[in-house]
Order: C-alpha cells, then structure tokens, then sequence
C-alpha cells in the first residue's frame, strides 16, 4: 500500500475516535490486528480497539486526538500526538473529577496490502493523566 493510504487509514481511525462513531473501526483495522501494548482485557481486531476506546471516550465524553508529529514508510506509520478531554465518566473505577488533562503519546501502525491496520505499538503518558485528574502522586 501507499503512504498516502495509510495516512488515510490512520486518519480514519483517528476521527472514528474523536467522532464516537466507533463501529467505523470494522472498516479500518483487521480482524486479527495485534496490538502489542493493549489495554487490560483488550481483545484483538476491531472489537478490542472498540471497547478500548469506548471506555475512554465514556471517561472524556470530548476525547481529542491530535496528531503532533507523522512519518510514513508503504506500510508502516509512526506518529506523536496528544490527547485531551474531561472526565466526566467513570475511568478504571475512580467517579468523574471534572478535571482536563492533556497528555502525549507515540505509536507505530503496521497495514496490509488492503490498507487495514494488522499490527500496532504504542505508548501513551497514562500516570501523567492519572496524576492531572490527582488519582496518582506525582
């Protein structure tokens, strides 16, 4: 595939998160996608990066994911990018704070032939976020 597929693939991704619209993912993201640095309990494919995220835009109802930093090769992507939002829904059993964080991270995907996310690495700053919504000491 081309770099301008995969940045458009990962763009995708990016607004189904951003939008809520997360059954756009089925289209996005392989079946049997690997992401090597899931979430507790993630499940592989589409369905794991849908409960992933719908727990995090449960959380930050005005999830923002913006994209800092962008290299491309034909079928692999690695960017930076910052994520803001407030919580205002429940996060890993702690109640809403109210609180706005804004935190970085960088990840590295992988795509198929067909333009589908196959593999992800990844790493986001959470005891930063954890520590701006004051449910970690610094």
């Amino acid at each position: 595939m081309s770099q301008q597929t995969n940045i458009a693939a990962q763009t995708a991704f990016a607004e189904a998160v951003c939008d809520g619209r997360l059954d756009a993912l089925e289209q996005i993201v392989a079946p049997g996608s690997i992401d090597h640095d899931p979430g507790p309990g993630q499940a592989p494919g589409p369905e794991g990066y849908k409960a992933l995220f719908g727990e995090l835009r449960a959380a930050f109802p005005d999830l923002h994911v913006a994209v800092d930093h962008l290299m491309a090769t034909d079928d692999e992507l690695a960017f930076a990018y910052t994520i803001t939002g407030t919580h205002r829904g429940q996060l890993m059993g702690h109640p809403p704070t109210g609180k706005t964080v804004s935190y970085r991270g960088m990840q590295i995907s992988r795509f198929d032939s067909d333009g589908k996310l196959i593999e992800r690495w990844g790493s986001s700053d959470q005891l930063g976020m954890l520590r701006q919504l004051g449910l970690a000491e610094m």
